[in-house]
């Protein structure tokens, strides 16, 4: 009888669990939030908590966290552009419709439509740099490791 009543407590227990399951799953959807272009630095292409140093540069506002990040977004042109991951397009990072992961990875679009399209999809798997031509398996494929 004991065991009875502590296998129903438990059900009951986990029965919401298991029902609140795919709600976690409906909001695989929105990974991906919209952010207000000041919470960003446009250089590190990281979102912040708290508003950015706006660079005003040929009548267009950037942002950025640190004095080295103005001078960039000033001097180098390519520092203000980002190629939207739906279309393919080199675009201005002011102008931008801009996107946030979870990991406060920024991603920028050039308009809605390409943003809500990205995502709806699923999230993009991260990429280190520093982990490129790593051999993922074990250390081996770190150079000094394995055979």
């Amino acid at each position: 009888m004991k065991t009875f009543l502590l296998s129903m407590i438990l059900a009951f227990v986990a029965i919401p669990a298991f029902a609140a399951e795919p709600a976690h799953h409906q909001h695989a959807d929105s990974w991906l939030k919209p952010v207000e272009p000041k919470f960003v630095c446009m250089m590190n292409n990281a979102v912040f908590d708290k508003e950015q140093m706006a660079i005003e540069v040929e009548g267009k506002t950037y942002y950025g966290c640190c004095a080295m990040c103005k001078e960039r977004l000033q001097k180098d042109v390519s520092a203000r552009q980002a190629v939207d991951p739906v279309s393919g397009k080199t675009i201005d990072k002011a102008s931008a419709v801009i996107g946030a992961d979870a990991h406060g990875m920024v991603y920028y679009f050039e308009n809605e439509e390409n943003f809500q399209k990205y995502a709806n999809g699923p999230m993009p798997e991260m990429k280190h740099e520093h982990m490129e031509g790593m051999d993922m398996k074990g250390p081996q494929g770190i150079k000094g490791h394995g055979p």
